[in-house]
């Protein structure tokens, strides 16, 4: 273990008032992983969009007063539908790198701590952002149908591609967030369960942040400009930012005056 690996999980406690707990080389090994992994979720989020809007642009012009796709953009949707595939496989391969660690971390320990009470997802992922989760993903649903209804052309073919973008994220979310809220507790000490209990939270909060749902609707733009249909998105998304802004400024100053009571104590 590198001594900057150590220093790292020192920083990482201190930041979350937990100075007097011991950064061990079992707790900066799964800081590492946790670290790695999230660089490798952005640079496989940030392919699968690159590779969306060129599906997407692969099959334009679409003529407005198409009923249907034709041959070029059917092949479009089945590659689509391998990049969504793919998308969810490596999500899911990159979350098993990350249990896989803590699998081994687990195992090493001659005993094992845990909660009096399991933390359930209202406590792990807290209620706000669950509800933020869900009433973006469904949102964004609902946009996309009422545009595949009632618009045509390369409209409507930007509809499609965005359900199953859609779709795809919002498995590889699912699939995510029954791991970080089911996977064992990996410590040994009361310092140790308060350090995976909060690295749990930050796994959560991590996942439930729609970043891809607020970037899918940008390959609807390339063709269509700016109508109604979307500057509603724009506003769609804009919101739900705003809403992701005050509720971690909510959290934080709950962790403030947490950490104060009980400094005062």
């Amino acid at each position: 273990m590198r001594a900057t690996e150590l220093e790292t999980a020192r920083l990482w406690l201190a930041a979350r008032a937990l100075a007097d707990v011991t950064p061990t080389p079992m707790l900066a090994a799964r800081l590492t992983v946790r670290r790695r992994a999230r660089v490798a979720v952005a640079v496989v989020l940030a392919v699968f969009l690159c590779a969306t809007a060129l599906v997407y642009v692969s099959a334009l012009p679409i003529r407005p007063s198409d009923d249907g796709f034709g041959t070029q953009e059917r092949w479009a949707l089945v590659v689509l539908t391998a990049l969504v595939t793919g998308l969810v496989l490596g999500l899911s391969l990159l979350d098993r790198w990350v249990r896989r660690v803590d699998q081994r971390a687990g195992a090493e320990l001659p005993r094992r701590a845990a909660h009096s009470v399991r933390p359930g997802w209202r406590t792990v992922l807290g209620v706000p952002r669950a509800a933020l989760l869900a009433s973006t993903y469904a949102g964004a649903a609902v946009l996309a149908i009422a545009s595949l209804a009632t618009r045509e052309g390369s409209a409507r073919y930007a509809a499609v591609i965005l359900l199953i973008g859609l779709s795809g994220v919002a498995v590889g979310t699912a699939v995510q967030l029954r791991h970080v809220l089911t996977h064992p507790v990996v410590a040994d000490d009361e310092g140790s369960l308060k350090a995976d209990f909060l690295m749990r939270v930050e796994d959560a909060r991590e996942v439930a942040l729609p970043t891809v749902v607020w970037s899918l609707p940008v390959v609807s733009v390339f063709d269509t400009g700016l109508d109604p249909w979307n500057t509603g998105w724009l506003v769609f998304i804009v919101l739900s930012v705003i809403a992701v802004v005050l509720i971690t400024a909510w959290d934080g100053r709950n962790a403030l005056a947490a950490r104060r009571g009980s400094n005062a104590r």
